[in-house]
């Protein structure tokens, strides 16, 4: 191939022997033994075993020095092959050894040998610092390719059914989104600024009014987010736009999309993709991202609990979640529950245990009789099982249940056991839970499960004060704001302004194992209809023309009928390779508080940059 290397190190099989091959890479590992060094040299494609027999040759090497290795193959002698390696049946007898860099000694292991590399105990920090040598571990380098076959095969597709690749300006207008916007100082316009794009959004539409009808890039987006520790403050996304479509284009185009991305990790999805409500999803499942792998939905009490003595329940709400097996649990996990629930905002959890045909549990002296009789049946629960309840506003407590009954999934190993570490629960409960899901769930060779749905029937808007509450920028100054973004169409073009609080909108978000990898909607084309929404968010006339006048002047010139989708290329990378973090598929990622480590930023800039930037740290204050 090249003065460096005639085969890579993977390539090498039996039918190899007898050739001479140049070879180039790393030291994975090295053994001694009688004289005879054994190399095991690492490249992209895998390792191979090279003997070296002078030991003065020999003896310099350590591990991650850069090799060029020549030499011949050979078979390894009987009873010494390694089935664990591609190349494991041949060895190369080396003729000529090159130094072609040394290496430093490592500050954590990176070699091949280890049964699971990403496992070693290295504290996130130096994995950070050293990413470059982190990057050489090989449960993180196979997500890095597996991401790149993800976005290959997402080009293809999309070429395949005439879709173009455009590139959308990355310094761009600030423009209200729903999240904070990062700046940058204009020089040539000293006090003016330039925001990096959160999505290609309005750019994506401009092309749509420019006729050329179907669009997509593998987008590079910016949001400057609280701090959380799956989030990054740069992170990309699949872009998808048409024209002259509906709805129900967007799913066939996802379906075929995900189910050949998904064949690459041999996981074959349904042909169309089951669908849930946003209303059905929070009701009986506490998220507008159900985990539906399995079953236990929340149900709900309200009616039961109507006419209850018992104070915690004379709410708007009440709805319980049942914890199979759980009447057995010492009261030590009960009360961690509890800890549980207040880190998550709320007062605590009340529980009732159904054991040998007694309830038991704090809650119960509060129950009436009748109350106690009919709850087992109530709340589909089994002897055994324990239940908890949440009781208040109705959203919250759902959403609290939610958790709770994901959380319970995790705990007895019925999900993300290869995260999480717990072993399967009794075989009976995991069958139950698993056919009670109420769409099917598919099982990988490697045992995990996959459940794919699209949650749609959004509502359009939601309060303002909810927004914020939740740690969004709510857009407008209005009452309502809206709940996926300004430009989504509403299924009621005629009334949605007339009942906001019930207003549905065309969109339509994917999720998969109770993450949303992907949503968009069918979008506003027309300029009244995008002049009511920004009205109805409190955006008058002014400040709609001030900062999207060229979006509106667009609709003016024959805007068609369109819509899309955007995917969380970083999250359908990293369920796919199976990691617990965004930041185990991307290259360079930064720390959940937007920090990188390698390179020592963000950072502090010179008088000089800030003044030729126009930019005073005093104005900033």
């Amino acid at each position: 191939m090249n003065n460096y290397r005639t085969k890579y190190c993977g390539e090498l099989l039996a039918e190899n022997a007898g050739e001479e091959v140049v070879l180039s890479g790393w030291i994975d590992r090295r053994r001694d033994h009688g004289g005879v060094a054994f190399i095991d040299l690492r490249d992209k494609s895998g390792v191979a075993q090279v003997v070296i027999n002078d030991e003065a040759v020999a003896h310099p090497l350590r591990s991650e020095f850069v090799l060029k290795i020549t030499g011949r193959v050979r078979k390894r002698p009987e009873g010494q092959e390694n089935p664990r390696l591609s190349s494991g049946e041949i060895e190369v007898e080396a003729t000529d050894v090159e130094i072609l860099n040394e290496s430093s000694a490592l500050p954590f292991q990176v070699s091949t040998a280890l049964e699971e590399a990403t496992d070693e105990k290295v504290g996130d920090e130096v994995r950070l610092k050293f990413r470059y040598l982190d990057l050489r571990r090989p449960a993180l380098a196979n997500a890095l390719r597996l991401r790149a076959k993800v976005s290959s095969t997402a080009r293809r597709v999309l070429d395949e059914l005439g879709f173009a690749e455009f590139e959308t300006p990355t310094l761009i207008r600030s423009t209200p989104e729903g999240a904070r916007d990062f700046i940058v100082p204009a020089r040539l316009s000293p006090g003016s600024w330039y925001a990096l794009p959160q999505s290609p959004q309005l750019f994506k539409q401009l092309l749509q009014v420019a006729g050329f009808e179907k669009y997509y890039q593998i987008a590079r987006c910016y949001r400057d987010e609280d701090f959380r520790a799956d989030r990054q403050p740069e992170f990309t996304q699949l872009d998808v736009e048409a024209s002259f479509v509906g709805a129900e284009d967007i799913y066939a185009l996802t379906e075929r999309l995900m189910g050949e991305l998904f064949a690459l990790i041999d996981i074959k999805l349904p042909s169309v993709f089951p669908r849930i409500s946003f209303a059905d999803a929070m009701n009986s499942y506490g998220s507008d991202k159900p985990d539906l792998r399995f079953g236990n939905p929340i149900v709900e009490l309200t009616e039961y609990f109507k006419d209850t003595e018992f104070r915690v329940f004379q709410s708007d709400y009440v709805g319980a979640v049942v914890y199979p097996g759980g009447a057995s649990l010492p009261r030590r996990q009960f009360d961690a529950w509890q800890e549980w629930a207040r880190s998550r905002g709320a007062k605590g959890l009340a529980y009732v245990q159904f054991n040998e045909s007694e309830l038991g549990g704090p809650v119960v002296k509060n129950l009436s009789e009748k109350e106690r009789e009919g709850l087992l049946k109530a709340v589909n629960a089994k002897e055994g099982d324990a239940v908890f309840f949440a009781a208040g506003e109705r959203v919250k407590s759902q959403e609290l249940l939610g958790a709770v009954r994901v959380e319970i999934a995790q705990r007895l190993g019925v999900i993300d056991r290869h995260l999480t570490g717990n072993t399967a629960p009794d075989t009976a409960i995991e069958d139950q839970l698993m056919k009670d899901a109420p769409f099917e769930v598919l099982v990988g060779k490697d045992g995990r499960k996959w459940s794919i749905v699209w949650v749609v029937d959004f509502p359009m808007f939601k309060s303002t004060a909810l927004a914020k509450g939740e740690g969004d920028v709510a857009v407008g100054g209005g009452e309502w704001t809206a709940v996926h973004h300004a430009f989504t169409a509403p299924i009621d073009v005629e009334g949605f302004d007339k009942d906001p609080e019930n207003a549905l909108s065309d969109s339509y978000d994917i999720v998969l194992n109770g993450n949303e990898i992907g949503g968009g909607s069918i979008r506003i084309h027309s300029r009244d209809v995008q002049e009511r929404v920004f009205r109805l968010m409190g955006i008058d006339e002014d400040e709609a023309q001030e900062k999207f006048g060229f979006l509106l002047d667009a609709f003016k010139y024959g805007a068609p009928p369109h819509g899309g989708i955007a995917f969380g290329w970083d999250r359908i990378v990293a369920l796919m390779a199976g990691v617990a973090s965004i930041r185990d598929v991307i290259a360079f990622p930064k720390t959940g508080n937007g920090v990188d480590l390698m390179q020592k930023c963000p950072a502090k800039i010179t008088d000089e940059q800030r003044a030729e930037a126009g930019v005073d740290y005093e104005d900033l204050d």
